[in-house]
């Protein structure tokens, strides 16, 4: 057996054995010795093997699959300029603690620095956002590489020849095994506060609803979520109630207890400013997130040391309030704009199903707009909030959802069209809030400086659904709620793309102004 074939198998064997069941592969020659591994591995039924012909969407898609699953995904590449088309997923896969491994395909170490083709410095090239990087031309123990979480690396060094001359059943008598998920050491707090909230980021931090919801009860805490669809009983629309410093003032919290990472409003942050004390709960303090302040840090969900603090019922009635002054300021929307457009998805979209939401104006109106729920799983790239990879992101998600919806602003759409040259074979329909540009701009402060329109708000000018049919993809527009709900009540059995036909960017920024306005009478009433 040649040294290729036997590093290769190696790989795959370990791999399997450590219970990794997706790969995503891009094609290529110096990766030829895995290709054709995988393969045979997948042909055993040992492995599904996903085949993504461009590197970034595929380091995305297998980016997907991990946050579904929660396990190691390999995604595997030749080597040069493929190999740094990985780097947006490790950076987001290092900033949400995702379990992406990189293997890379090399040549010999001695090629390096010879203006050998296709030869560069892949060795260490994802730096600090990999937690573990090998760099080998041998078999190496694939478990300590995989002992942890978050992305790591490894290159491995190919020489020719590339291809086998054995072909034994090289996986005759392998056992696939699971790995049990790592428990984290839960620490004691005791709660010596009546005015607590808890507020949870989008992600988590990747804890359990009920496990946040049974420290809320124990906290007597109201429960702010930036994703309110899966906590049923969340303060609605929290952007918007702390968006007035009066009421900020009025409902100051004496503790606030925040899981994950809140990223996606400037009010919310404001009012935890404001608490008394802050104690944050999130398993990234500890590698990534180390210098994040607050009176208290926890890896995990600690433990309420006394029996549930009292219900302070005041408290909660207080939030209810304005929870009803918000409402009824939203209900002043205009029938067809991007807040009325997503409420409308949040409230049809049925129980049992993912959602992939995309970074910039669609997940901050989820926040703001929609009711809170639950029965949906969701998911977002908020580790650093990117518009890229967001197509295939979607399409790795969907591989294990019977069905899946994707809500995608038209520039992340567009950042990620090579995605569609491979449309999913899974329930997948995507959403598309077409504003003709970068419509966030609008509600910024940037808004209406010079050039506006030409370095912010990026107008594209295209038609989109052109561009679909182009693809070949089931698609339709819509331009009212009503043809909305219509669209999202059909069944499709693969990918289907809905195109919201929006109001232009600056109407829509007058309608959330308003809706602020509104609001800010309503309280001062």
């Amino acid at each position: 057996m040649n040294p290729a074939t036997a590093l290769a198998r190696s790989t795959v064997r370990q791999l399997i054995e450590l219970g990794i069941q997706d790969v995503v592969l891009s094609p290529g020659s110096r990766n030829a010795p895995l290709s054709l591994a995988f393969h045979y591995a997948e042909s055993k039924g040992l492995i599904n093997l996903h085949v993504r012909i461009d590197e970034r969407g595929a380091a995305f898609f297998a980016l997907g699959i991990s946050k579904a699953t929660g396990k190691y995904v390999p995604v595997v590449c030749t080597s040069g300029t493929a190999v740094a088309n990985y780097y947006p997923a490790v950076l987001e896969a290092y900033h949400s603690d995702i379990k992406l491994m990189l293997i890379t395909a090399d040549r010999p170490s001695r090629l390096r620095m010879t203006g050998s083709n296709q030869t560069t410095l892949q060795q260490e090239i994802f730096g600090k956002f990999v937690h573990h990087s090998a760099d080998t031309e041998v078999p190496i123990d694939i478990a300590r590489v995989l002992a942890g979480s978050g992305p790591v690396h490894l290159n491995l060094q190919f020489d020719e020849p590339l291809l086998a001359i054995d072909e034994s059943d090289w996986l005759k008598g392998i056992h696939p095994q699971s790995s049990p998920r790592p428990s984290l050491q839960r620490k004691t707090y005791t709660p010596t506060t009546q005015r607590n909230v808890l507020i949870v980021g989008h992600d988590r931090a990747g804890f359990e609803v009920e496990e946040i919801e049974e420290l809320a009860r124990n906290l007597a805490a109201p429960i702010i979520a930036e994703d309110p669809l899966v906590f049923e009983r969340a303060i609605a629309h929290a952007p918007i109630i702390f968006s007035d410093q009066k009421v900020r003032m009025e409902l100051r919290p004496e503790l606030a207890v925040v899981i994950g990472r809140t990223t996606l409003s400037r009010s919310i942050n404001s009012y935890i400013s404001d608490a008394e004390k802050l104690v944050v709960i999130d398993p990234r303090l500890e590698k990534i997130d180390t210098a994040r302040e607050a009176s208290e840090r926890f890896f995990a969900i600690p433990k309420v040391a006394t029996s549930a603090v009292a219900k302070n019922e005041d408290w909660f009635n207080k939030f209810a309030q304005y929870e009803t002054k918000a409402e009824q300021a939203i209900s002043e929307l205009p029938a067809w704009s991007e807040g009325n457009a997503i409420k409308t998805i949040a409230s049809e979209i049925q129980r049992d199903t993912a959602l992939f939401i995309s970074s910039s104006r669609p997940i901050r109106d989820f926040e703001s707009f929609s009711t809170p729920r639950s029965g949906v799983v969701t998911y977002a790239n908020r580790g650093l909030a990117g518009i890229d990879g967001n197509i295939s992101t979607a399409m790795g998600i969907a591989t294990f959802h019977e069905e899946t919806y994707a809500v995608l602003g038209d520039l992340a759409f567009l950042h990620d069209l090579s995605a569609l040259a491979q449309p999913t074979k899974d329930p997948l329909t995507l959403i598309v809030i077409d504003n003709d540009g970068g419509g966030i701009f609008s509600t910024l402060p940037q808004r209406g400086v010079e050039g506006f329109e030409k370095i912010f708000g990026t107008p594209h000018g295209q038609d989109l659904a052109k561009i679909v049919a182009g693809f070949g993809i089931s698609h339709e527009v819509v331009a009212s709620v009503e043809e909305l709900k219509v669209a999202m009540r059909r069944v499709h059995p693969a990918l289907h793309i809905i195109i919201a036909k929006m109001p232009d960017r600056e109407s829509n920024a007058q309608s959330i102004e308003a809706v602020l306005a509104r609001y800010r009478e309503l309280v001062a009433l």
